[in-house]
């Protein structure tokens, strides 16, 4: 069985999907089925409703749209809320930015070009692209002058690096270092730059890593919406909409809205929530020169559930194909074998990564439901808004990232000289941080995330006068343990000088 789940959250659009036979399929939206025939019972499937109905009472969206489906047919449709503060009740026709969900996306259709022979995976991206011909990486030490030191890549970025984020690019809204750093001070964000000359920017900047040694985040998904336009001819946004959109039927699926009829449905965040980092979310209405392939697009439900069909049908949808079933098991095998999991390692525990999309390893090893083989991604916008959410619910107490300033500050001011391997040790764990608070807003109404102390022992940490004691505790046992107040089994780590 093969099981796609994604999901956004702001004024939140989820989508999950199964499928064991395809089913004919309507040109616009999949046909709505009875959920107790599809094997679910209606009376449990309402509790997703009371969470998000709750979630919202307690002022973390305005609302939310959920649809769940089974065997290509619609188990589940609720909207709740309202589709923006103080607006309009939430339609199933909501618009929602769906940022990273934009990924998949992109790397379909790169993987159009590939079936083509226009794109070679193993291609460097400098045959598409040259500026990215020589690049340098970031050594993460400073030459006498305080600039960032670099060395040249001794390996080619490959578009196959741009699919699995390890072409060694980062981004720069969350996290620290020199070669995140870059990308701020050179506006890499910059929505006035189109993708090719974000692209080329990107070329100039220094790399975090060794091209094809570590999966991060990143800005590598713009970079491969650039190959597409290099490959096709195109620019991104039309290549999208001649050869995925309009073959779907996804009316309502664009880098922006032009449509000022269709202003209204657009769904908007708290305005203490408008923000991917630093950054304040985009305004869908104002077209501008950036299209990107990373996190762009504003889409509804049912027009993305298009799109999660086709993938779950093996590459077509309603007599329209648009990849083979092979090029589908490929995207959603694992192809982390040989590479390490960089500081922010976003798929979770138990899930590896494809080409555009985390595939879960085992039924085990994760701190969430699931089932080997399913594969899925909503992206560094679900966590940071959901740790926005969880903020503001929690009557403004520390956040996630308060609380991680805190720990530098901490690490920075303390007695003793912390060694970087215990900073390092510390800080990957915190990286799973956003998958917690996740959970922890699902989960857990009467919770509160109270105190620094409470966050660091969520993680399995406790900082001591003399040492730092870490937990052989996953992340997520060490979280539940600290809100139901259970001790921590611990180890002690010895001080170092």
């Amino acid at each position: 069985m093969n099981i796609l789940k994604t999901g956004l959250g702001a004024g939140a659009i989820a989508i999950a999907s199964c499928m064991a036979l395809a089913a004919p399929l309507a040109a616009e939206q999949l046909p709505r089925g009875d959920a107790a025939a599809l094997g679910f019972d209606p009376d449990r499937l309402a509790r997703m409703d009371m969470a998000f109905n709750a979630a919202i009472e307690r002022g973390m969206m305005p609302g939310a749209v959920v649809m769940l489906i089974r065997d290509g047919q619609i188990a589940h449709l609720s909207t709740q809320g309202l589709q923006a503060p103080d607006g309009e009740p939430m339609t199933e026709d909501t618009i929602f930015r769906i940022y990273s969900m934009t990924k998949p996306v992109t790397t379909a259709a790169a993987m159009m070009l590939v079936e083509e022979g226009r794109l070679i995976l193993d291609a460097p991206v400098a045959s598409y692209i040259p500026a990215f011909a020589e690049m340098q990486v970031a050594t993460g030490n400073e030459n006498a002058d305080g600039t960032p030191e670099t060395r040249p890549a001794t390996r080619n970025m490959t578009v196959r690096d741009l699919m699995r984020h390890t072409a060694g690019l980062t981004y720069g809204f969350f996290g620290a270092g020199h070669a995140r750093d870059a990308y701020n001070e050179a506006g890499v964000a910059n929505p006035e730059l189109t993708a090719m000359e974000q692209a080329e920017l990107l070329a100039s900047l220094p790399l975090e890593h060794e091209p094809g040694t570590t999966w991060e985040y990143s800005r590598a998904t713009d970079v491969l919406g650039a190959v597409v336009e290099a490959a096709s001819g195109q620019s991104l946004g039309d290549f999208l909409k001649a050869r995925i959109f309009d073959p779907l039927g996804m009316e309502d699926t664009d880098f922006y809205v032009d449509d000022t009829a269709k202003h209204p449905r657009i769904a908007e965040a708290y305005q203490d929530q408008a923000k991917i980092g630093p950054f304040d979310m985009f305004d869908p209405r104002v077209r501008m020169a950036s299209e990107s392939g990373g996190g762009g697009l504003v889409s509804t439900v049912h027009d993305y559930s298009l799109f999660a069909q086709m993938m779950l049908n093996g590459g077509e949808l309603n007599g329209t194909r648009l990849l083979s079933p092979k090029t589908i098991q490929l995207m959603t095998a694992n192809h982390m074998d040989g590479i390490q999991p960089g500081k922010y390692y976003l798929p979770g525990p138990g899930y590896g990564f494809g080409l555009g999309y985390g595939v879960r390893l085992s039924d085990g090893n994760a701190p969430s439901f699931g089932s080997a083989g399913e594969f899925y991604w909503g992206g560094a916008a679900v966590a940071l808004l959901s740790d926005l959410a969880l903020r503001q619910a929690s009557d403004g107490r520390r956040s996630l990232d308060d609380a991680m300033r805190e720990l530098y500050e901490c690490c920075a001011n303390s007695p003793r000289r912390w060694s970087a391997a215990e900073v390092y040790e510390v800080f990957d764990r915190w990286a799973a941080a956003p998958i917690l608070s996740d959970l922890l807003a699902r989960e857990l109404d009467r919770a509160e995330f109270v105190d620094f102390d409470r966050a660091l022992r969520a993680l399995g940490v406790e900082i001591r006068e003399d040492r730092v004691v870490l937990s052989d505790e996953p992340p997520a046992a060490g979280l539940r343990r600290a809100i139901t107040g259970a001790p921590t089994s611990d180890r002690a780590e010895p001080a170092r000088p």
